[in-house]
């Protein structure tokens, strides 16, 4: 849907408006139909997942990763990874989600939590460590930038 969304702003952009196809989403009288309603409520639902998963993004960017057979895996933060730009390195975590693989991110070790007013006194100053949906890698130092997972 949201590549639907993409041509049509395209066209809407760069053409100028002469007319409707009668069919699936309008009607003989030029008037939309339920489908392009249901169309368009999905559109404004996917754009909205897009826009969620860019602030997740930043929140969480991805790590930085290579694997080799003879070594196995290895993850690492930089203030670039995910392609990220940002003022802190983070170390790498397992990032949980409901009906998604875990996957590698870097995570803020400093500061409030993210979800959290910088001026509540209540945080512990270990940034995003907290998160109930982040796990640690086995072996791996809690604080170290870099993380190997051996075959």
């Amino acid at each position: 849907m949201l590549t639907l969304q993409n041509w049509l702003s395209f066209y809407e952009k760069n053409y100028k408006f002469i007319g409707r196809v009668i069919g699936r989403f309008y009607g003989e009288d030029g008037l939309p139909t339920p489908e392009l309603t249901q169309a368009e409520a999905m559109m404004t639902k996917g754009l909205e997942a897009d826009r969620q998963e860019l602030i997740e993004k930043q929140r969480f960017p991805p790590c930085n990763a290579e694997w080799s057979f003879i070594r196995g895996s290895r993850f690492w933060c930089s203030q670039q990874s995910g392609g990220v730009s940002r003022d802190w390195i983070g170390v790498p975590r397992k990032l949980f989600k409901p009906g998604v693989k875990p996957h590698c991110v870097c995570v803020r070790t400093t500061g409030p939590p993210s979800d959290q007013s910088p001026e509540n006194p209540t945080h512990r100053n270990r940034g995003d460590l907290d998160h109930p949906n982040l796990g640690e890698y086995p072996g791996c130092p809690p604080l170290a930038i870099t993380c190997s997972v051996p075959l």
